[in-house]
């Protein structure tokens, strides 16, 4: 599970006092948690590893988001930690499709599914995030998903 691999690495950042990479780790852990107590009121299951992708992946754009803000600001230090904080986060991240292989995917699911124009997006959406959580940009493939169902 992916929880195991993010708290044995914990502890591998506290036996070697690397402060950045227990910092981001506590963070993570910390966004678990607070994600597993709002689905057990809700009466739902703990995180599964594609709902921890998914955060772990949303934690990304929001540290990304930041160091642009810093660096607008001029506080290049503080960008400097996010993007840090981004490079620890990625390492529990499969592979990244490139933009060819999300196009071939885009591709096949609209395939599969019969999507026909815009009013399907919604659904094509769905089914890449179901299918693809982690290992896909959502924000790039919602273009390409645009683009293709707008000339289908």
């Amino acid at each position: 599970m992916l929880r195991d691999a993010i708290n044995a690495s914990l502890k591998d950042a506290m036996k070697a006092q690397d402060k950045l990479r227990l910092g981001t780790l506590r963070l993570i852990n910390a966004a678990i948690k607070d994600r597993d107590i709002e689905a057990r009121g809700h009466g739902r299951d703990p995180l599964s590893d594609d709902e921890v992708l998914g955060l772990l992946t949303k934690m990304i754009k929001q540290r990304e988001e930041s160091a642009k803000v810093y660096e607008e600001a001029g506080r290049v230090d503080l960008a400097t930690q996010e993007r840090d904080e981004v490079v620890v986060i990625q390492g529990f991240l499969p592979k990244q499709m490139t933009e060819a292989e999300a196009a071939a995917a885009v591709k096949a699911v609209i395939e599969e599914i019969g999507a026909q124009g815009l009013k399907d997006m919604g659904r094509t959406m769905a089914a890449l995030k179901e299918r693809y959580t982690g290992t896909m940009d959502f924000a790039k493939a919602s273009g390409t998903v645009k683009g293709l169902l707008t000339a289908g």
